[in-house]
């Protein structure tokens, strides 16, 4: 178990969906498999996703659906039990640590979906991964991904594999906030020195400074920590989950090469160096990414 079973699931940010389609607008960021949002080909992997994914028109099969029945999210060993409660209770730990550390922080909505989802972004499918809206301030989760990260990634799984693909997300609402995301796009974005790998790298980062705070910062009404004391095998998971989703691992993984240029996240090493500098250090200031020459 890593979730203190007294602590209290706050479901009030969180909403579900079984599948949808529809139009959007702006820019999704931190697609997890490799997918296609509309109007932006999300290239997770730095490959064409039709040879990652069941080639498919995004949204067209996608149906209306009941999402998760959030009553089932109440304690921590309700998180400690299902994946939909973990991803809502590492939403609230994950809020109780930043807005401590960042003044002015204001919490994503987080949205739980199954097949198919529409945000201000565009539609997306499952084969997207976890990603962030930015035009919606929201975090979209499938959890489904958790296995494909497992079975198909070679990660270790763990509870903190999937706490850390969240924490990662909500990274990205922190660059949201403070205007870090703009790196992402635009000139000077692409290639593995690019604008685009130190955002995905300083949220990596930033996932690390949570893992450290997460265990001593107490929730609000209950005085309980969120997390329990992290073991070494909990560190190890969310290092092998990291590693797993390194644009080198991938790339070799489905083309049989390795493609610097055309990665978007960074490597396996890479983003294991950002996630444990963020852990030992426990300071958002440390993930300056943009700052530093030596990027591991």
């Amino acid at each position: 178990m890593t979730f203190n079973e007294g602590m209290r699931i706050d479901t009030s940010t969180t909403s579900t969906s079984g599948g949808g389609r529809g139009p959007g607008r702006g820019i999704a960021i931190g697609g997890g498999v490799g997918g296609l949002l509309v109007l932006v080909v999300a290239l997770f992997l730095g490959v064409d996703p039709s040879t990652v994914v069941p080639q498919q028109q995004i949204g067209t099969d996608a149906v209306d659906a009941p999402g998760f029945d959030l009553s089932q999210c109440q304690t921590g060993a309700d998180a400690n039990a299902l994946a939909e409660c973990r991803v809502v209770a590492t939403g609230n730990s994950l809020d109780g640590v930043w807005s401590q550390l960042m003044p002015g922080y204001t919490r994503p909505q987080v949205h739980l979906f199954t097949r198919g989802v529409d945000t201000r972004c565009g539609a997306a499918t499952s084969e997207v991964g976890p990603f962030y809206c930015p035009a919606d301030q929201t975090a979209y989760f499938d959890v489904d991904f958790f296995n494909v990260l497992k079975d198909q990634f070679g990660s270790s799984g763990g509870p903190l594999a999937q706490e850390y693909v969240v924490a990662h997300e909500f990274g990205h609402h922190i660059q949201n906030l403070t205007g870090a995301l703009g790196h992402s796009q635009g000139p000077g974005a692409a290639g593995a020195t690019g604008g685009g790998v130190r955002t995905e790298l300083q949220a990596d980062c930033y996932a690390g400074v949570w893992a450290h705070h997460a265990t001593i910062t107490k929730q609000e009404g209950t005085g309980v920590p969120f997390l329990e004391p992290l073991s070494d095998k909990d560190i190890a998971d969310a290092l092998s989950a990291a590693a797993a989703v390194g644009d080198d691992r991938i790339q070799q993984k489905t083309t049989g090469q390795v493609n610097p240029e055309a990665w978007t996240h960074g490597s396996a090493a890479q983003r294991q160096k950002w996630f444990t500098e963020g852990y030992r250090t426990g300071d958002p200031n440390a993930c300056d990414t943009f700052a530093t020459n030596d990027l591991g």
